[in-house]
């Protein structure tokens, strides 16, 4: 997966939060303090439509929606990382080693639910 650039971590948690569907003027009207033009925003855009982050509809102006959710992006920001691991046991272990008592209660919970061998989400 793709990674994000500060600029686009801005505009997709715009998108993320949004109630729906946003015009680019939208957007660059919520990241107002950055300066930004609007021909930027559409760039922006753009990238993240090329990197298969948002998605558009046909009317004038287009609206722009994230394709997935923020939990989906970090889920699979997760498995990549862990795809990319030479000791993916060292790597888990070091996670779970640094989680607090209540995401672990969660962790164990969530892996009970899914049962041996199904994925989770």
């Amino acid at each position: 997966m793709a990674s994000l650039g500060d600029l686009e971590r801005a505009v997709m948690d715009r998108l993320w939060s949004a109630d729906g569907p946003l015009a680019a003027t939208e957007l660059r009207d919520g990241l107002a303090g950055r300066g930004l033009a609007l021909t930027t925003v559409h760039t922006v855009l753009s990238r993240l439509e090329q990197k298969g982050f948002v998605v558009h509809d046909e009317g004038r102006p287009r609206r722009f929606r994230a394709r997935g959710t923020r939990e989906d992006h970090a889920a699979e920001l997760m498995h990549e990382v862990l795809g990319q691991a030479g000791d993916r046991q060292a790597v888990l272990a070091r996670f779970v080693g640094g989680v607090d008592p209540d995401e672990a209660r969660l962790l164990r919970a969530l892996l009970a639910a899914a049962g041996p061998g199904e994925p989770t989400a």
